[in-house]
Formats: C-alpha cells, structure tokens, sequence
C-alpha cells in the first residue's frame, strides 16, 4: 500500500531534506525510522526539498510498504524512532496514483524575519534577523509585482537545476507584527533559492535603499546577477502543500507566529 505522512521539522541541524554523502539530512533520518517500523527499507518522495537550515511544518511525503500497521501505529512507531527535531503529524492510506510531489497543486513558504537593532538569542536560527527598521507596506507594493505567471530567472539560484524558469506565484504578502516581518509567499512550484531571493529583494525595499520598482527591474532583467543578496536560511518554513480534495489529506497546520498584535494573554 501507499502511505502519505505530514512532516515537521527544525532543519538547524541539517544539511537539508536531501541525502548527502558527508552531511546528515532530514530524508535520512525519516527513512531510517520507516525502515525500522516497516522491517524493511523505506525510501521516500517529498512534496519539496529544503534547504539546510530551512525548516517545515507542512512537509509532506508518500512511501510504499507491505508492512502490516494501523495508522496509529505508524505514526507512534516512527516519531518514536526519530531525532526530537523531526515529528510526523499524520499518516494516511493514499491511492496508488498519490505522489507527494507531483501530486501537489500548490506550494507555500512562510519567511519571517525579525526587525531590531539586537540579534536574537533564543530565536536564533528560528528567524532571520536584520538591524535596520523595515517597512512591510513598502515591501508588500513591491512584491506585488511579482504574482502571476512569470519568467524568475532573476530569482532563482545559478546552479538552479529546474528546465525552465516559469513559476505563477499566487500570493505574496508582507505582514508586521511588532519587530517581526512576515513573508508569505504561495506559488504553484518554486525554484531553488527563490523564497529567498525574493526576500533578498524585498528587505533592500523596505530598509529604503532601493525603491519599490526594483523587484519588478529584477524580474524583467532576467538575470541573476541583476537581484541582490539571498537571504539567509533561518527564518524559511515550508508551510503548506496543495492537493486535490480526493485525497482526503488533512489541512495543513498553522504557520508559525513569534509575536501577537494582541499582547500578553
């Protein structure tokens, strides 16, 4: 049978979702505890890799096996196997035809940075931190530039390995809540170093050294050495992956919050 699992995970100790020879991954982690509960070996295809450092809360990912478990089972069995860093949240019986990544309709990333003359301690890897003050009504003008279907060659990595550059970004908003900025951005795939790129951009906006026209100045060249610098990795959450409703896989969970408009409860 096919079974679909949700993934959480604090990728700080990572060198990313995919195997590395040297390095340690989350993939590798996760196949070892679905071997040990399968009693054989689990290999597993993600919805989408990330990259080390970048965390999930809304990783998802199918596996075969002809291990006889009920659900429940999985899911205790397998998070009992794995690192404190790495959970499943759920586990569901899927049709043969369910492919974690190329089922998937949509994608979205969350990419929170906090805004503050100090670095933080205990948020440290958690958030992206920049000292100068932002303005996320600027950023969010800027990127608005930037949904819909377009060429994000200027977005994306050099060693990007994806045959084409055409991404639709659905929605990008720019949100601040105290010292924390939030980038939410869904798209139906993304390339690699995109979220990142575009961060890039969007914090030279809205700490004011560039105007908001630069995002769409980047998109339009093409080029990658037309952006600016990727921002860094700390503070990127996969959060959410879109499948059709036949699938009857859970909603995805919220995405992480660091601060509330509303105060101390």
């Amino acid at each position: 049978m096919r079974l679909a699992l949700g993934i959480e995970y604090d990728g700080g100790r990572y060198a990313g979702w995919q195997h590395q020879r040297h390095a340690t991954s989350v993939q590798e982690m996760l196949e070892a505890a679905l071997s040990r509960v399968a009693d054989h070996r689990v290999a597993v295809t993600c919805a989408g890799r990330t990259d080390a450092g970048v965390h999930a809360v809304g990783q998802v990912v199918h596996f075969d096996t002809d291990a006889q478990r009920d659900l429940h089972g999985w899911l205790l069995g397998v998070t009992s196997n794995l690192p404190d860093d790495i959970a499943v949240t759920w586990v569901r019986q899927v049709p043969a035809d369910f492919d974690a990544r190329f089922s998937a309709t949509g994608r979205c990333y969350r990419y929170v940075i906090l805004s503050r003359p100090t670095r933080p301690g205990l948020l440290h890897g958690r958030v992206s931190w920049i000292w100068k003050q932002l303005d996320a009504k600027v950023m969010q003008r800027a990127g608005a530039a930037l949904v819909g279907e377009h060429d994000f060659t200027s977005y994306r990595a050099i060693g990007c390995q994806a045959r084409h550059a055409r991404r639709c970004i659905t929605r990008l908003q720019v949100t601040a809540d105290g010292p924390f900025i939030y980038l939410d951005v869904a798209a139906n795939a993304f390339l690699h170093h995109m979220v990142r790129n575009i961060a890039g951009v969007l914090m030279t906006i809205g700490a004011g050294e560039a105007a908001p026209e630069w995002a769409a100045q980047v998109l339009a060249a093409r080029d990658r050495t037309a952006g600016g610098v990727t921002a860094p990795a700390a503070g990127l959450y996969m959060v959410a992956v879109d499948y059709p409703q036949r699938f009857g896989l859970p909603p995805a969970p919220p995405p992480p919050v660091f601060a509330s408009s509303q105060g101390p409860g």
